[in-house]
């Protein structure tokens, strides 16, 4: 059975854990998942100090994250207009890397050959370019933007070393990036172990 919307926002809750404030991390302190730029931005005085700060972000309890992430991550952008197959996997990168999601996918759909401008927007151009990238692929679709996805976590971590934690462990595994992402693929698209040491040999 296919996880509804609601459950899925629920599992990217869970998977964001509690509150962190890692200093690596340029989205600053966070509560499951929501950080403090958003919560500015949407004015979420939770303690009514008259400002938005780490104490507001600590206040978000799990059911507001969830129907912060359901409104201004997937109603919001439109990403219920898209094809039901990507719908999971660009919420929950809407989630991780916001409008970084959308271009994701455009160029995706450019790849295909699909006429669309790259600009994080979703609008009846885009819409109308991932229904006919689905005419032709399918299910399949999910996975090419799932690789596209795994493939921006992998040049993110090569651009900014203080990132490479979040794609591989200490032990030399997949990270929660990597993780994340293949979650959303065909487990034959995964990587293997040595494909991943191979491919990240260079952190080193």
């Amino acid at each position: 059975m296919a996880l509804s919307i609601q459950d899925i926002a629920e599992e990217i809750v869970g998977r964001e854990g509690g509150y962190v404030n890692d200093p690596d991390d340029p989205g600053g302190a966070t509560n499951h998942g929501v950080t403090i730029h958003t919560m500015r931005r949407l004015g979420l005085d939770l303690t009514g100090d008259g400002r938005v700060d780490s104490a507001d972000v600590r206040a978000l309890d799990r059911a507001g994250a969830v129907e912060i992430f359901l409104d201004h991550y997937f109603r919001r952008p439109g990403i219920d207009r898209l094809p039901e197959c990507l719908q999971a996997s660009v919420f929950d990168m809407q989630v991780n890397a916001g409008a970084h999601a959308v271009r994701i996918l455009q160029r995706v759909l450019r790849d295909m050959g699909q006429a669309v401008a790259v600009d994080g927007v979703i609008g009846q151009q885009t819409v109308a370019a991932a229904r006919a990238a689905e005419g032709q692929a399918g299910r399949r679709l999910a996975d090419i933007y799932g690789i596209a996805r795994r493939n921006y976590y992998f040049r993110l971590a090569d651009r900014r070393p203080a990132s490479r934690k979040y794609a591989r462990t200490r032990a030399g595994r997949k990270g929660g990036w990597i993780r994340r992402a293949e979650e959303f693929i065909a487990p034959r698209y995964h990587m293997s172990p040595t494909d991943f040491r191979e491919r990240t040999a260079g952190w080193d």
